[in-house]
């Protein structure tokens, strides 16, 4: 992406010599290129939905999760049936 955009200003600012004009277009496209065309480096995932280092954060999670599911069937146990029902289809 950044060599079609370097290319563009460079054409740009060859056609200037006629038409100021395309120099203010060239500086223009990279400056929207410096602001908003480079991706920034995706940050390691954080929260709850990384993965866990260790076996007994694992093993912690999934003790979590499974506790937070039996407590939702337990308080919800209509929506439960109809869920399930679903899936049975």
């Amino acid at each position: 992406m950044g060599t079609i955009v370097l290319s563009g200003a460079v054409v740009l600012v060859v056609l200037g010599f006629g038409n100021p004009l395309y120099w203010l277009a060239a500086v223009a496209l990279l400056l929207l290129y410096v602001r908003h065309g480079r991706e920034p480096a995706a940050p390691p995932p954080t929260g709850p939905a990384s993965a866990p280092t260790t076996y007994q954060a694992y093993r912690a999670r999934r003790d979590q999760q499974a506790k937070w599911e039996r407590r939702y069937r337990r308080e919800r146990p209509i929506k439960t049936r109809r869920q399930e029902r679903g899936r049975s289809r």
